[in-house]
């Protein structure tokens, strides 16, 4: 029984520390991203920034539900084919009611995109990289 336990005990932090060092490789490839965040605002059926222009590179985008009421979302695809979604933009979760959420680092390369929330629903948007 003593080595049963033993055994488990063994593979238990093994585990731990295989969950904790893949843990800290996310932390450092989310630093050595640098991305910037972006932050943009959501009100009842708009974005508050009508147009946004960044330069090529790495971003977070941070979005605001400012009192729409219920959860909101946040879509980002290219201009010439809105139904392909970017999906490390969309929020990591749905946006609660005056309150904040971010999606994972997204890079953006020269085009014209376009911005917007299917749960608000809000308009399409431009969103320019240089």
């Amino acid at each position: 029984m003593k080595k049963i336990i033993s055994i488990l005990v063994i593979i238990l932090s093994f585990t731990l520390t295989g969950n904790a060092q893949d843990s800290m490789k996310k932390e450092a490839m989310m630093k050595d991203a640098k991305a910037t965040v972006v932050s943009l605002e959501q009100t009842k059926g708009a974005f508050t920034q009508k147009t946004i222009t960044l330069e090529e590179g790495a971003y977070i985008f941070e979005i605001s539900n400012n009192n729409v009421g219920h959860q909101v979302g946040f879509v980002l695809a290219p201009k010439s084919n809105p139904d392909a979604h970017i999906k490390t933009a969309y929020v990591t979760k749905a946006v609660d009611n005056n309150s904040k959420g971010t999606s994972n680092v997204t890079t953006l390369t020269k085009g014209e995109y376009v911005y917007f929330c299917p749960l608000n629903p809000t308009p399409q948007y431009t969103l320019i990289v240089k």
